[in-house]
């Protein structure tokens, strides 16, 4: 267990057409569009020919996943124009590539809610049936809201952007062959880490792991790998082992004054607060770091804070939240760790899914908030392979996650951790997911979110 954002097309000119608020197309933009599960929209095998169904599969990077938002309106890959076919506008109609003829079957306009619509039908791009599975072919369809109509083109002016700071797993230097921050952001894209954990020496005074200095070390060294690869770090305190800073400081003062060294030891964007440890159910304890962070955050206007915190599968326990609200903390993510409740065999994607649902359900409760305010002010941290409980967290599982993030736009989604993003080779638990499969393959699909 944790021991221890692309945007809508940013358009300028909204039109109202056919019913719907839609932006206008801007300047020439090229990327992957992602949608239903993370997945691609892909031209079938590749192929330029007129005629060549247009599918959901697996993101690649290959050219078959590269679509030009034009200027003109069109959606273009390998050369030709996404296309409805035979000219139809009625539910169903299937997609293909075809020769750009300029015609208004080959029209689309991106929303700021996530649709890409055929003005023409006054339709939207939609998966047949709602199925995820690699070759799922596209169709269009009347506009529903739901998540299989949902998608992320291209923004203007570059390639498809991501959720840098939202898609940060976790990364410990503390044992075993911690993985190279470089290697995993050639490999994945990845470029942000939410490195492990921040302790005390049982003094208040933060350290890494509670032994290792501040700066200086191999935490620093990871810390400037990771800016020069053009990213960043959240470092994170606490963690399931080891002297919190929480308990170890006597007054929510100091316990600012400890979180604030981090800060401006590495003039950080972020911090995440990662509660699982007996230490937080005290109810002192927990009164001193909500009233710490509000004090950080009222010195550091745009610092993010993450709390990270355990869950039933009905959700997480409400006393903290609560706490918090009643405060006037507002975090910037309540984050949960949809793992070890117990047992093998079951569907950790959907289990994750239903905690994230009371989560939203406390955050509504607590914070007064509607359905979507609840979604944006929370996140995931899943973990990746077998978890100390002898549950399977699949890649699949993983499609799931995120499927249901970028659905309800969380705030971060993440998991713990790269170390175990490989496969075993007789390491220790946490230098290995314990699953068969290739080096990174977790990553990969988080690194599909864009917010």
């Amino acid at each position: 267990m944790a021991r221890a954002l692309p945007t809508a097309v940013c358009l300028a000119t909204l039109t109202l057409a056919s019913g719907l608020l839609a932006a206008a197309p801007a300047q020439a933009a090229t990327g992957a569009i992602t949608g239903l599960a993370g997945k691609c929209l892909d031209v079938a095998g590749a192929d330029s020919a007129d005629g060549t169904p247009v599918q959901l599969y697996d993101c690649n990077g290959t050219g078959a996943q590269q679509w030009t938002v034009g200027s003109d309106g069109t959606l273009r890959a390998l050369g030709k124009c996404l296309d409805v076919k035979d000219r139809s506008t009625a539910d169903g109609a299937k997609l293909q590539l075809w020769t750009c003829t300029g015609g208004a079957n080959q029209q689309w306009t991106v929303t700021a809610a996530h649709d890409i619509v055929n003005p023409q039908a006054d339709k939207c791009m939609d998966v047949t049936d709602g199925n995820s599975a690699n070759g799922s072919l596209i169709q269009i369809w009347s506009c529903t809201g739901a998540a299989n109509q949902k998608w992320t083109a291209p923004a203007a002016g570059g390639s498809t952007p991501a959720a840098p700071m939202a898609v940060a797993p976790y990364l410990y230097e503390g044992w075993g062959n911690p993985p190279s921050p470089t290697a995993i952001t050639q490999a994945t894209g990845v470029k942000w880490f939410t490195l492990a954990f921040v302790l005390s020496n049982g003094y208040c005074n933060p350290q890494w792991d509670g032994s290792r200095p501040l700066t200086g070390g191999v935490d620093q060294q990871t810390v400037n790998t990771v800016r020069a690869g053009g990213g960043d770090v959240i470092p994170s305190f606490g963690g399931y082992s080891g002297n919190k800073l929480e308990s170890s400081c006597s007054s929510a003062g100091e316990l600012a004054a400890a979180y604030q060294k981090v800060i401006n030891a590495y003039g950080l964007k972020a911090i995440d607060i990662d509660i699982e440890a007996d230490a937080y159910s005290n109810a002192t304890v927990q009164q001193r770091t909500v009233d710490a962070l509000k004090t950080v955050k009222a010195n550091n206007p745009g610092l993010k804070v993450y709390v990270t915190m355990g869950t039933g599968q009905s959700g997480p326990d409400t006393g903290l939240v609560n706490r918090a609200a009643a405060s006037g903390l507002t975090a910037d993510a309540w984050v949960i760790m949809p793992f070890d409740f117990g047992g093998a065999g079951q569907n950790m994607g959907n289990l994750t899914t239903q905690a994230a649902e009371g989560l939203k359900n406390a955050l509504k409760n607590a914070y007064h908030y509607s359905d979507d305010q609840a979604y944006r002010d929370m996140g995931i941290s899943s973990m990746n392979g077998v978890t100390d409980n002898n549950e399977t967290v699949t890649v699949n599982d993983f499609r799931t996650i995120l499927g249901y993030a970028q659905a309800h736009h969380l705030a971060r989604l993440t998991f713990w951790s790269v170390n175990r993003d490989r496969p075993c080779t007789g390491g220790g638990a946490d230098s290995c997911s314990g699953v068969s499969q290739s080096d990174w393959d977790y990553t990969r699909v988080f690194a599909g979110y864009t917010g």
